[in-house]
């Protein structure tokens, strides 16, 4: 089935990103803490970037929150207990990103499920619309950039990021129940999607 597809992953210029990152690590930090940024933080600014494309969905935008995620790190290396780096870092990269959409995006913020459920139209396009959407978007990826944010984050946390419920409970500051509601009722929207049943009709299609 479409909807059971692997979810591809969103890479940036993660290589040239860290060498930036060292640069300034080493006018700002001492050696212990630099340390420890490598350590702890570093290796998840891939996973970083890509929930950071898949909330923005643009590249550059991306790159920007990703950006001010790592210097707000930096600044409070102190607050990260343990060896727990990727949903400390994720958490405040999905911070960044609110803080980012407050200022170019703010119609797009949602705080109530009923609301956002309000706000997905569950009717199939018309054939007409359909076209046109598929030939703008493709396939599942279209369809999971589609989807309301809030449901958007916890199904990207989860499918591809592969964080527990309650890591994502810690990251996205919302009970586990809400957690799993929001992941089911994301599922079911791309079940009813009409990007992918436009998808599948077209591969049943290709393959007579």
């Amino acid at each position: 089935m479409v909807t059971q597809a692997k979810l591809p992953r969103s890479n940036g210029n993660i290589s040239g990103d860290a060498e930036v990152l060292s640069a300034t690590m080493e006018e700002k930090m001492g050696l212990p803490d630099k340390t420890r940024f490598e350590q702890l933080v570093l290796p998840h600014l891939d996973a970083a970037y890509n929930l950071a494309r898949w909330l923005t969905r643009d590249v550059h935008d991306a790159e920007d929150v990703v950006q001010d995620a790592c210097v707000r790190a930096l600044k409070y290396l102190g607050s990260l207990h343990g060896s727990d780096g990727r949903s400390w870092f994720l958490t405040i990269v999905r911070n960044a990103f609110y803080d980012w959409l407050g200022r170019n995006r703010p119609s797009e913020i949602v705080h109530d499920d009923d609301a956002i459920d309000a706000a997905v139209d569950h009717a199939a396009l018309d054939p007409q619309q359909t076209a046109v959407r598929a030939a703008e978007l493709q396939g599942l990826a279209a369809a999971v950039a589609a989807l309301p944010l809030q449901y958007r984050e916890v199904l990207i946390l989860r499918e591809l990021e592969e964080l527990s419920y309650k890591e994502i409970a810690r990251v996205v500051d919302i009970p586990v129940g809400t957690v799993m509601s929001r992941l089911a009722r994301a599922r079911g929207l791309l079940q009813r999607s009409a990007l992918l049943r436009e998808v599948a009709l077209q591969s049943n299609g290709s393959e007579r």
